[in-house]
């Protein structure tokens, strides 16, 4: 048989990842297939050839959107030459969807796409599912409601579950982190983590870093670890620590608790949580799934909230709460990101045991929700099915 060749198109630290174990599962369904595409280090180590890194790529908002549209047409360019040179049996999008739909309608008609990881096309500008019937040839989705949702529109998705069900766990036990952070495990420790994107964590961070210091009034013990992306600047997250976190402690007159800001082990530090401050995104799920109690912050530039607010139109912005159908988790989206309120939830939350248990209950609840495990090998043996 001639040997396959896949192109897989991500723009996000958390498409990478997906797309990573996506490539390693098909792989190992097929090692002769070739796999080449847009990523970063996940779908690198995968075994895929990386022609265009995505560092950089992830973009907040409009404004956003406009500063790099040079590089959005020169990246879709580049990628249709590749197609056009290689010509791919299958092109596999990961969401990334205000580029990836795009990019579909430009595609050759005759080449397969594949959809995995579908744009949320349930929450904001349904009409966008006319651009899926026409130019993707399948859909695979990771929620029962999206199945539903793609149903009522004459679409047959094929439903996978999770895959961070396969994938969400530390990589240390709780004592070690403890001693390496010289954190005690008999205080509380609330864990921060201020999203993947430079931006969110500019905008997200100092807020955290407020209900920090008033949760710390009320619980003078608590003890706080930062989870640092490593894809965002070392700068950013020391500067924000310095200025935010030490001026408003000086303003209080009191020692500063114990913070510390730890790189790349994200479910490290949920791990040795008692509860968690998440920016809206994949760690919602992933501290779900560990089932820590946890409240969901996002901020955006005001301009970039007052045109895509509008567009939403589903009661939740946490995916959480939208598995679940219900709020379960609190959330305090841009005006409603209140240090103050924040900081009084969290107080309510682990001061009362029973509180504490019903938050993990209701996770627990969620998690029984996304599935069962191994939702990459499904989609690798949907995709190898199709080429």
């Amino acid at each position: 048989m001639p040997q396959k060749n896949i192109l897989i198109i991500c723009g996000e630290a958390s498409g990478d990842l997906h797309a990573g174990n996506l490539a390693k599962e098909i792989l190992k369904i097929n090692p002769q297939i070739r796999i080449s595409g847009v990523g970063g280090p996940g779908l690198r180590e995968a075994g895929a050839r990386i022609f265009y890194d995505i560092n950089g790529l992830a973009v907040i908002g409009l404004f956003d959107v406009l500063k790099k549209l040079p590089q959005f047409f020169s990246l879709k360019k580049l990628i249709l030459e590749k197609i056009r040179q290689e010509k791919p049996d299958a092109v596999i999008m990961v969401d990334f969807s205000g580029f990836n739909l795009r990019l579909a309608k430009a595609i050759n008609k005759n080449i397969p796409i594949i959809y995995y990881i579908s744009p949320q096309i349930w929450a904001s500008r349904t009409g966008r599912v006319k651009t899926i019937k026409k130019y993707i040839s399948k859909i695979i989705v990771l929620f029962k409601f999206e199945k539903e949702f793609y149903k009522k529109h004459g679409l047959d998705a094929e439903l996978v579950g999770h895959p961070l069900l396969d994938i969400t766990q530390p990589t240390m036990t709780k004592k070690e982190l403890f001693n390496n952070l010289k954190f005690s495990e008999n205080k509380t420790t609330i864990a921060l983590l201020p999203g993947s994107r430079k931006q969110e964590v500019k905008k997200n961070l100092p807020i955290m870093l407020k209900a920090g210091i008033l949760i710390s009034k009320e619980i003078p013990q608590a003890q706080f670890v930062i989870a640092k992306s490593p894809l965002v600047d070392w700068d950013t997250y020391n500067q924000k620590t310095r200025k935010r976190f030490w001026f408003f402690w000086k303003k209080a007159q009191k020692r500063p608790p114990n913070v510390m800001i730890v790189e790349g082990k994200t479910l490290d530090c949920l791990n040795i949580a008692d509860f968690a401050l998440v920016c809206s995104g994949t760690a919602t799920l992933e501290t779900a799934i560990m089932q820590k109690p946890f409240a969901i912050i996002y901020k955006m530039g005001l301009l970039n909230y007052l045109l895509y607010r509008p567009q939403i139109k589903i009661p939740y912005i946490g995916i959480v709460n939208i598995v679940a159908g219900k709020l379960v988790v609190p959330e305090f989206i841009q005006f409603g990101a209140s240090p103050k309120k924040i900081a009084k939830t969290a107080i309510r939350i682990l001061k009362d045991p029973a509180k504490l248990e019903r938050a993990k209950f209701d996770l627990g609840c969620v998690r029984n929700l996304l599935g069962e495990k191994g939702a990459s090998t499904r989609a690798a043996r949907i995709i190898a099915d199709t080429l």
